[in-house]
């Protein structure tokens, strides 16, 4: 292909939504597009993200990153899933893990077998003592997962805890190294094409025009182009979120070194406990409606274990998503497209969904419609889908302690949440998605975790014996206790594998 037939694609801000969105063109698509991103150092980057879902490791190992590498320079540490602490009520404890419950295999999903124990009366253990994931987590192990079949330790995955402010860097090496072109300035101006209405070019705070065939806006919560250029509306969600602030403060790791992050439920929101290998980061995730901010940095500071390293950081957000991404020629990624509070880590994921969407569609000199509408419906459908399971950490809670518990504990949802939660409630039925992040026992972690149980279940179940099916979940207990007990502590894991990198 010809220079004069590749595709200008003109990135407008860095951060980690910039440079993972032109670290992947750049890799997948050499031939088709060149690469040109915009950001300004003056702006800086919003940088606290510092929890991953396991699809991170798929996209890492697409662009020929090597994790150990990869963690070492971003200082990261390994998940398992998430600890919920306080979320049903004061004294709740339970892991939302980044695998299966059982054994994944077979047509009856195992809680059912669990809840029919339940039934009789039989008074099972709690579900996540069936879960290599959670137990590895509980115990502070791990080892990566195996690939042979039928083992239990291929029953689980994991993502990465690191330190946001080092990803941006690294990824914007492993582009330019790749052949992308960076140009430090602001966008003072958005150039409109008067006939089609596209983004014809932008215009620089030191008079540089730069032009493009497409523009991909990750200018952050200022939605630059998308949001302020383009006018496409915002579906404001924070009837449903209401948390719109976060206060940010890391502090020195005195306590474990967790292969978990952790959310504790607070009076107004909820707090992040999220291990690094050189510090802990910490945050308070509330609404203004509830609490001050003073109140907010108050309470947090009290709370975190360690010293701390900085004064809090304040953001302000709005939970919600424009009604479409990819408009005209313009597609957002990350904050420019939407926001959903970081409660179940999902930020880089929908950025990594939003980069994988464009690669499958990614158009030629003309944009189809088509191919602009089915882009926007994939997305649409993955910030519906978190927003509903967000939404259900919060209302799913017999809390009534605050005002703001009595808030979402009450308030009207949304009917395709109404609809899942009525099914788990009659049968211990989870909703099959064939395309969206959070699978069947993510939905079983948390609505067992909060209280959240079901009046039947699924009557395959009942085929095994009573005796038969105690003694399997006796085994198999006994089975997954015993892998953990003799894998490896997490940071000695780490200290083997990935230390950090010295600061230069």
């Amino acid at each position: 292909m010809s220079e004069a037939q590749r595709q200008r694609i003109v990135i407008v801000g860095g951060g980690t939504s910039g440079w993972m969105t032109a670290a992947a063109l750049a890799k997948m698509l050499p031939r088709h597009c060149s690469i040109h991103l915009v950001e300004s150092e003056a702006i800086g980057i919003v940088g606290v993200g510092e929890a991953t879902l396991p699809h991170i490791r798929a996209f890492n190992e697409r662009l020929g990153i090597r994790e150990a590498d990869f963690m070492s320079w971003t200082r990261a540490t390994f998940k398992l899933g998430i600890e919920f602490r306080d979320w049903g009520r004061i004294g709740d404890s339970y892991v939302h893990p980044f695998g299966t419950f059982g054994r994944g295999q077979g047509e009856v999903d195992f809680h059912h077998y669990w809840a029919r124990l339940v039934h009789a009366g039989a008074n099972p253990p709690p579900l996540e003592q069936f879960s290599m994931a959670c137990t590895m987590a509980r115990t502070g192990k791990f080892v990566p997962p195996t690939t042979e079949p039928g083992k239990m330790t291929t029953t689980f995955g994991y993502a990465y805890q690191f330190d946001a402010v080092m990803f941006a860097p690294y990824l914007r090496a492993l582009a330019e190294g790749l052949g992308a072109v960076r140009t430090e300035g602001k966008v003072v101006d958005v150039e409109l094409d008067g006939e089609s209405g596209d983004i014809r070019a932008i215009k620089l705070d030191g008079g540089q025009r730069i032009e493009g065939d497409l523009f991909v806006d990750c200018s952050g919560f200022r939605s630059l182009l998308l949001g302020e250029a383009l006018q496409e509306p915002f579906q404001d969600w924070s009837r449903w979120l209401p948390a719109d602030r976060a206060a940010a403060m890391p502090c020195r790791t005195e306590t474990a070194v967790t292969p978990y992050t952790s959310a504790i439920a607070m009076p107004a929101g909820w707090r992040w406990r999220i291990p690094l290998q050189h510090r802990t980061g910490n945050g308070y995730v509330y609404s203004s409606d509830f609490v001050s901010d003073d109140q907010a940095a108050a309470a947090l500071v009290g709370a975190v274990e360690g010293e701390p390293i900085a004064q809090p950081r304040f953001l302000r957000f709005k939970a919600g998503r424009r009604e479409r991404s990819w408009v005209r020629n313009c597609v957002a990624i990350g904050l420019a497209s939407g926001f959903l509070e970081p409660l179940e880590s999902t930020s880089i994921y929908l950025v990594q969904q939003a980069i994988t969407a464009l690669l499958e569609l990614f158009p030629g000199r003309e944009i189809v419609p088509s191919d602009r509408d089915e882009f926007n419906r994939v997305i649409d459908l993955e910030y519906d889908r978190i927003r509903d399971f967000l939404i259900l950490h919060y209302h799913a809670t017999e809390r009534d302690d605050s005002d703001f518990w009595n808030y979402v504990r009450t308030m009207p949802i949304p009917d395709s949440l109404a609809e899942k939660m009525e099914l788990f409630r009659r049968r211990g039925r989870v909703v099959k998605y064939r395309e969206g992040v959070f699978l069947d026992a993510s939905w079983v972690a948390v609505y067992l975790g909060q209280r959240v149980l079901p009046a039947g279940y699924d009557q395959r179940a009942d085929l095994p014996s009573a005796d038969s099916l105690a003694r399997g979940m006796d085994q198999l207990r006994a089975e997954i206790t015993e892998l953990a007990r003799d894998m490896p502590d997490h940071l000695r894991f780490i200290e083997g594998y990935c230390p950090m990198a010295k600061a230069a």
